[in-house]
Formats: C-alpha cells, structure tokens, sequence
C-alpha cells in the first residue's frame, strides 16, 4: 500500500510539490505561502491538506516567529 492510497488526492499533490521543491528536513522547512505557490491550488485547500498530512504522520509543523513552516517525514 502507497502514499496513494492513504491520503486524498489534493494532499497527495501538496506531498509530491513539497518533495519537489526540497521541504524535506527540519533543516529545510516550507512555509504554507510558498507551499500553496509551488502546488499552485487555493490556500484553503493547501492548509487542509497539510492538517491531513500532519494528522497521518507525512508532515511535520514547526513554529517559528513570523510563520509556520512544514516539512516532510516521509
């Protein structure tokens, strides 16, 4: 069984845009701005999947003083 199967299609998207643009480490972070630039969807939907994608253990949220910033785990 694949991320395919696991997640909805519009969080499989965010997944794939985050992979290819590098949000891959604590180190490297993507905030939800850029997130939503680079999978080019509305930012409403993008945040929803990012909660879906957190709720699943595929994303990691971390604080920090001017925004959130969000990177993968798997």
């Amino acid at each position: 069984m694949g991320i395919e199967d696991e997640i909805s299609g519009t969080a499989l998207k965010v997944y794939k845009s985050m992979k290819d643009s590098g949000f891959l480490s604590e180190e490297k972070p993507g905030t939800a701005e850029r997130i939503t630039q680079g999978v080019k969807l509305p930012k409403t939907m993008v945040m929803n999947a990012l909660q879906e994608l957190q709720t699943k253990g595929f994303v990691r949220r971390r604080v920090r003083d001017k925004a959130a910033a969000y990177y993968l785990l798997k």
